[in-house]
């Protein structure tokens, strides 16, 4: 047995020292991540005066949620909605101090339009309730705006999403208005009707109300799940004065530039009302959501039930001191005076907040990544003096080991990745859904191997004595740190802000070859492995905490990401790049212990056995009520009208828009799938495919669109009216100008194609679509909704015919009505047909027409 076998650790140390780690994450890191405080009682409020109290705002979600489902256009969102802001708004009028405030109260009716995507997104007579609370002694003219919605999906309640928030908005209100706290500037709580639509009402207070143009600064608040703390994941952009009164005021931060990348590069299945401010109004501002348990996100489970009080009392603390902060803020006077840049913010377990401008950011990255590189190149040359040998040969030995840890990231990244393909394949994706513990083995496990796999098997076998190990496992280590500093700099100089988690890696492990040089513990035995690993657990524990918060959030939208992408490499991906992270300092330690190849064995034997575990009924994705799986489906009457009035196609059947990777087999053993048929041949043959495709979320998923034709007629509670006003022909300019009448449900669509060389060239919509052309190509999709106005639709289109013939067919034009609140029934055959799916799905679903007229 050679001298350095002698001195290494017995292998038993090995598993003592990933349990470590282990431990770490289920004893620090997790009880710190779903930390929440106690909530505060009514009775407690006469011992703390001016707090957020979340009994109170838990009660009056108690009474949100028993209104049931607010789908824009229904009875409950347009007016039991609106009557219960109306009576707590008057609860606190009643409560407040009179002398020192003065509280206004506007319900804006409001019609609009503007481009959302691919389609025009036009509303009449949605609802925005608007309160504005501003102190009488005050003479500001800027406005602090705090944003929520009411309304809801179909079929949800919507207490996460939006509930808690607008409660959250209401005891905010009620606090400040009975306080005797001052505030400078006025602040405007917006509670709008109309965000799924999506986010109409926002574009209707902004561009139009009274107040919209005093409004300074924003704090918006929405949800993509249902509970624990509320996560900043936007702000500014461009105004880094905001992060400092968060950094100030928040009481517990929870915050990342990673989130707000990762939803800014569209990998978020979700948008808010932000954009809308920001795009439209260009209000700067912070945006906040609650993420944790998106799974009951949109279903009928979003309920009061699984929202703790702690979560209200953290998101009320929150926004109740910024609110103030905010309001009294000097930088409210002139906003833009303080616009330098976008900043990198993130928080360290919730216990404090930092931040700084991208510019800070990006000296801060280059300049610990040059100190580390340079630190790297004194450990080499003392290395060398150490071991009487010439720098060129260490180096040479250095180029090796880079070489070999550059493979190890790659297959730590690729064997996540690979395991990830396979499984799809296999049809056994998501299998993570229910059992997030199952990444461990299926993503984590398999990662830790590639990364020491080829450093292990070459100190294995590598008999060169001259470099002895614990130099060379330092080498191990500078690898790692070199790969980092070069990767932190090129992500920095490509703007991505998120490049500072490169930073914080770099920086430890920086502080660590100091300390050994210092001490003199750089040239001597192992003892330099202890300060290196000392110096680990902080960032450890930063990596494992917002790694996990990423998959918290992350994985529960993996069930509405679609079907088109395999959602197990985003999940893989990321697990491999937090594994990577979080343990590329750690890992080679396992070099240290004898036969230190068995924790290699021991690693796959967890990856073999979480993998059987996988594709048993352990890994199937879904459970009732917790995490359900989606199935969105219209329930269809389509009719095609010929140009003479004849009908050519009229047939009843279930679209299915399936929102997750595994479609429809977990299903199809309760549904008799076997005449579904893609729709995709449709879509090349037919305008819109020839289906009332709801938004632009559904016209761009519509080639992995399913049709289930039905043998029973759909009964439609009504049906659009489409009435021809008149039709005006210009022979001199070779223009016809078509008016027409539409009447029909709040939810519609018109869907025109011009056929025959024929060109639209102006129409009584935003005439956006039509002026740029290069981006907008036909067919139209113009989306129409409305909310207490239901007032026909008169619109028309002014066509330039050409050479056509105008007694012949010039265009089509397509007309769905879409029945989505429960003020209209569902037939005993359709409620059948959702009764026959399996509990572990939720449905989403309403009947709908689609007319096809030829003119």
């Amino acid at each position: 047995m050679s001298s350095s076998a002698k001195k290494r650790l017995e292998w038993y140390y090995a598993p003592a020292f990933l349990l470590f780690w282990l431990v770490l994450l289920v004893a620090v890191v997790l009880p710190v991540f779903f930390n929440l405080p106690i909530g505060l009682r009514i009775e407690d409020e006469h011992t703390k005066p001016g707090e957020f109290v979340a009994e109170r705002a838990e009660r009056i979600l108690f009474d949100f949620e028993m209104i049931g489902p607010k789908v824009v256009g229904s009875f409950a969102n347009e007016n039991l909605t609106v009557q219960l802001l109306y009576d707590e708004i008057e609860l606190i009028r009643r409560s407040m101090h009179h002398d020192l405030y003065e509280l206004e109260v506007d319900v804006q009716v409001v019609s609009g339009a503007y481009m959302h995507w691919t389609m025009i997104n036009m509303y009449q007579g949605l609802q925005n309730f608007v309160v504005k609370l501003s102190s009488k002694n005050s003479t500001s003219q800027n406005y602090l705006l705090i944003n929520s919605h009411f309304d809801s999906k179909p079929g949800s309640p919507g207490s996460g999403d939006d509930g808690a928030m607008v409660v959250v908005m209401l005891e905010v209100l009620r606090v400040l208005a009975t306080s005797r706290e001052p505030f400078t500037h006025p602040i405007v709580f917006l509670f709008n009707g109309a965000e799924e639509n999506p986010l109409q009402a926002s574009h209707g207070f902004i561009t139009q109300h009274k107040w919209a143009q005093n409004c300074r600064a924003l704090i918006n608040l929405d949800s993509a799940g249902s509970g624990h703390k509320e996560i900043l994941f936007q702000s500014g952009p461009n105004h880094p004065w905001l992060m400092k009164y968060y950094s100030k005021y928040a009481k517990r931060p929870y915050a990342t530039s990673i989130a707000e990348e990762l939803f800014q590069a569209n990998i978020i299945p979700s948008d808010t009302d932000f954009r809308i401010f920001r795009d439209y109004g260009h209000v700067p501002g912070l945006d906040f959501a609650h993420s944790y348990n998106g799974y009951v996100y949109h279903t009928k489970f979003d309920k009061f039930d699984v929202i703790p009080r702690g979560t209200l009392q953290s998101t009320g603390d929150n926004i109740l001191s910024l609110a103030r902060a905010f309001a009294n803020a000097p930088e409210m006077e002139e906003p833009d005076k303080y616009a330098e840049g976008h900043s990198i913010f993130y928080d360290f377990m919730g216990l404090f907040f930092i931040y700084y401008t991208e510019t800070q950011g990006q000296i801060i990255n280059c300049c610990v990544s040059v100190i580390v590189v340079v630190l790297i190149g004194i450990s080499f040359w003392r290395m060398a003096a150490t071991s009487y040998l010439s720098i060129g040969s260490t180096m040479k030995t250095f180029v090796l080991i880079e070489v070999l840890h550059i493979l190890g990231i790659v297959l730590a990244l690729g064997l996540p990745l690979l395991m990830a393909v396979m499984f799809d394949a296999g049809d056994r994706s998501m299998t993570w859904f229910s059992q997030k513990w199952l990444v461990f083995g299926l993503y984590v496990c398999p990662s830790l191997i590639g990364l020491c796999l080829p450093t292990l098997l070459y100190l294995s076998f590598n008999k060169n004595d001259k470099l002895r190990k614990s130099f060379k496992i330092q080498m191990i280590l500078h690898a790692h740190a070199l790969f980092l500093a070069l990767i932190c700099i090129v992500l920095t100089f490509v703007g991505l802000r998120s490049s500072y988690v490169f930073m914080i890696s770099l920086l430890f492990y920086g502080i660590a070859l100091i300390l050994n040089f210092l001490t003199t513990l750089h040239n001597r035995g192992k003892l330099w492995s202890i300060i290196v690993i000392l110096s680990q657990v902080l960032p450890f524990l930063y990596m494992a905490y917002i790694f996990f918060a990423l998959c918290s959030t992350l994985m529960p939208m993996m069930g509405r990401f679609g079907t088109n992408l395999n959602p197990d490499l985003l999940v893989g991906g990321l697990c491999a790049l937090g594994t990577i992270l979080a343990m590329g300092f750690v890992s080679p330690m396992v070099n240290m212990f004898r036969h230190s190849k068995t924790v290699l064995l021991a690693l796959l034997a967890t990856t073999f056995i979480f993998s059987m575990m996988a594709i048993s009924p352990i890994g199937f994705p879904y459970t009732a009520k917790t995490n359900v799986g989606r199935v969105n489906f219209l329930n269809v009457q389509r009719v095609f009208y010929e140009y003479d009035g004849s009908v050519s196609k009229n047939e009843s059947g279930y679209y299915f828009d399936f929102q997750d990777r595994r479609i429809h087999y977990p299903i199809q053993e309760h549904i008799d799938m076997s005449d579904m048929e893609s729709v995709a041949e449709d879509c090349d043959e037919m305008m819109m495919c020839g289906l009332p495709l709801f938004n632009h979320r559904w016209f761009k998923s519509r080639m992995k669109g399913i049709w289930l034709p039905s043998d029973d007629p759909v009964e439609i509670p009504e049906t659009p009216t489409l009435t021809l006003v008149n039709k005006t022909v210009n022979p001199v300019t070779n223009l016809v100008r078509y008016n027409f009448k539409l009447r029909g449900p709040p939810h519609m669509s018109i869907y025109l194609l011009p056929i025959g060389g024929v060109t639209v060239v102006d129409w009584s919509f935003l005439k956006t679509m039509l002026q740029e052309k290069e981006t907008y190509k036909p067919p139209y999709h113009i989306y129409f909704s409305y909310g207490k106005d239901s007032a026909p639709l008169d619109f028309y289109f002014d066509l330039k015919i050409g050479d056509s013939n105008v007694n012949k067919p010039l265009f089509e034009l397509g007309i769905s009505g879409h029945y989505v609140n429960f003020d209209f029934p569902r037939s005993k055959h359709t409620q059948t047909f959702i009764k026959s799916f399996p509990d572990y799905i939720f449905v989403m679903e309403w009947p709908s027409s689609y007319e096809r007229y030829l003119f």
